[in-house]
């Protein structure tokens, strides 16, 4: 499984190393995802809200983690809309809210966020 190493230093000048998994990163940014109203689920993956109650492992399936260079990651993003949203409006609040989380968690720069809708679920 790659990983992407991240060098970290404190106040002290301490530094030490940190190895980021790419499913971490890509769990990062599913669970963010499918937070925005709209998202029903992810491709091949149980909606974030399963995720959070029941422990769902495996959160990143749907999610496509690339490295570029400098530590800038690029996603894809396979999704699954709710009926009666505005898919631009939606895509536009995902893209948004998986370059914030994975900027403000991992440290990393987010170059560009891919959105592939696979899907409407028109269950009301």
């Amino acid at each position: 499984m790659p990983m992407e190493s991240l060098n970290i230093s404190n106040d002290n000048e301490f530094s030490s190393e940190v190895k980021i998994s790419n499913d971490v990163i890509a769990t990062v940014a599913a669970l963010a995802a499918t937070e925005v109203e709209g998202v029903d689920s992810l491709s091949g993956n149980a909606t974030g809200e399963s995720v959070k109650k029941y422990g769902i492992k495996n959160g990143s399936k749907g999610v496509e983690i690339d490295f570029n260079d400098n530590k800038a990651v690029s996603c894809r993003l396979g999704v699954t809309m709710k009926f009666g949203y505005s898919i631009p409006e939606t895509c536009a609040a995902v893209q948004d809210k998986v370059k914030n989380a994975i900027e403000s968690m991992i440290g990393l720069t987010v170059t560009n966020v891919s959105i592939n809708i696979g899907d409407v679920n028109v269950n009301r």
